[in-house]
């Protein structure tokens, strides 16, 4: 018996965000929400009508119930949290630029509940016969090395449980090096059955991964995928002209064949949590057996999603169809 279809492992944040463009030292007042990509993905999942989990440690505090209270609210199952008494909620500050003010991303995330979780929390045997994939990152071993070592913990329980593993390679230079980006994260390849990266953002970690650099999207798909013995491979392919103007398409490759769609352009409100928004649209096809309509659902969905506030893929799996179907740009009534 299956109880999920994606179960998603990492840390979610408090995110902090001054109103009107203003800069951290400026403002009197900063909106509150709610960000991490694990949990993002698994929000997006859900709000496509598949079932989500999300595991993770949080601050048995209003700031952990707030994070909680918000998984819930897009369905995802929130009963696999543990909860840490004394401990505090990782912090992210994003401060909105408009061009040529790139904007800015600063984490107050150091010893936080997530940083504190290490093997043997969480019952993944139990959890993950019951799954179908397990979704996890680049973030989580930055993060502490009991983290890293509960993420293979958890990759091992996956494989050994016949779950597939989704692992998105997501580097943040805030967080670590490249050199130990690629120490901590080698030894974790053996267990993903599906691949994601991201070119221009990531070319780096992908030749640190690969061993290669290429500019060419499609070719570092199906290298990684050679190398590795991957599944699929997912890319994604954000262009920026400006700080409020951005591209977005991306492309898969599969089982030996290339999948692709069209490129968006967008006027980016948010782009926080595209990248999660397209991972969980093309894993909900994938997993529905077709991967060519998971790159197009993913790249719809995450253009939508990068048109509104927040982290959260507010878009609904209709309108990212309609969106695939005839473009979206005709007025609404």
């Amino acid at each position: 018996m299956t109880d999920y279809d994606v179960v998603a492992f990492g840390e979610a944040m408090v995110r902090l965000s001054p109103p009107g463009y203003r800069r951290l030292e400026q403002t009197s007042t900063l909106d509150v929400s709610v960000g991490g990509a694990e949990l993002n993905v698994a929000a997006s999942v859900a709000r496509l009508g598949l079932a989500s989990a999300w595991v993770s440690r949080l601050p048995a505090n209003p700031l952990g119930r707030m994070i909680a209270n918000k998984g819930r609210e897009f369905g995802v199952d929130m009963g696999h949290v543990i909860w840490a008494e004394g401990e505090r909620a990782g912090l992210y500050f994003i401060e909105h630029g408009a061009a040529p003010r790139a904007t800015q991303v600063l984490y107050d995330r150091k010893a936080s509940a997530f940083a504190g979780i290490r093997p043997g929390m969480v019952d993944w045997e139990s959890l993950l016969s019951r799954s179908r994939l397990l979704h996890v990152g680049g973030i989580t071993p930055a993060l502490s090395a009991s983290a890293a070592a509960a993420q293979q913990e958890a990759m091992a329980a996956a494989r050994a449980a016949g779950c597939l593993v989704s692992y998105d390679l997501n580097y943040r230079a805030a967080l670590w090096g490249l050199e130990e980006a690629r120490a901590a994260q080698l030894p974790l390849m053996e267990f993903v059955d599906v691949l994601v990266t991201s070119l221009p953002d990531q070319p780096d970690v992908t030749e640190l991964i690969s061993g290669e650099r290429g500019a060419d999207p499609a070719g570092v798909a199906r290298r990684l995928a050679e190398r590795f013995g991957f599944r699929a491979v997912l890319v994604t392919m954000r262009g920026t002209p400006s700080v409020w103007r951005t591209t977005w398409s991306s492309l898969a490759w599969v089982a030996g064949g290339l999948f692709t769609d069209r490129c968006y352009e967008i006027e980016a409100v948010d782009r926080i949590g595209g990248g999660d928004a397209c991972v969980a649209g093309f894993l909900v096809g994938y997993l529905e057996g077709d991967p060519g309509r998971g790159v197009r659902l993913g790249n719809a969905l995450s253009a939508l999603k990068q048109t509104s506030p927040t982290d959260w893929p507010w878009p609904t799996r209709a309108e990212a169809e309609a969106l695939i179907a005839d473009g979206g740009t005709r007025l609404a009534r």
